[in-house]
């Protein structure tokens, strides 16, 4: 999602031009003094596992993925935020399908995959993601991703 060149090298620039585009705004020099440490010797931008390594150091925090403590549920609520672009406290399949043409997901193109992604996580079957389902969801991608 990052590598937008597709040279296995995040750069900085890669990871300001994602973060601005879920409107999520951060200063090109702080971004450099945060992942400065991790770019190893001679690369341009991050490996994948340096990023991995940055983005657990960070406690995922920054890039909106959340433990379950529970000084981080405000973090997840914004993380949410970036989804719910129309505030009314609910995911819908075009709020999602918004948030991953920013991106540059191909998983956007067709309202139909993002329909299927909305009902694999929809528990209560109203069509969009509330924010306990959202966290629920989070909380699931965190547990298979550990």
């Amino acid at each position: 999602m990052f590598d937008k060149n597709g040279d296995c090298m995040i750069t900085v620039e890669e990871i300001s031009q994602a973060l601005n585009l879920l409107g999520l705004e951060a200063e090109v020099a702080e971004i450099d003094s945060m992942i400065r440490s991790y770019i190893r010797p001679g690369n341009e931008g991050l490996t994948y596992d340096d990023f991995m390594a940055l983005h657990e150091s960070i406690g995922d925090t920054f890039f909106g993925f959340v433990e379950e403590e529970k000084g981080d549920e405000s973090d997840l609520r914004e993380a949410f935020k970036v989804f719910d672009e129309d505030g009314d406290g609910y995911i819908s399949a075009s709020e999602l399908q918004v948030v991953l043409g920013k991106l540059g997901l191909v998983e956007g193109n067709v309202i139909d995959n993002v329909q299927k992604m909305i009902v694999s996580v929809d528990t209560n079957h109203d069509g969009r993601v509330d924010f306990t389902e959202f966290k629920d969801m989070m909380r699931t991608a965190i547990v298979r991703n550990s």
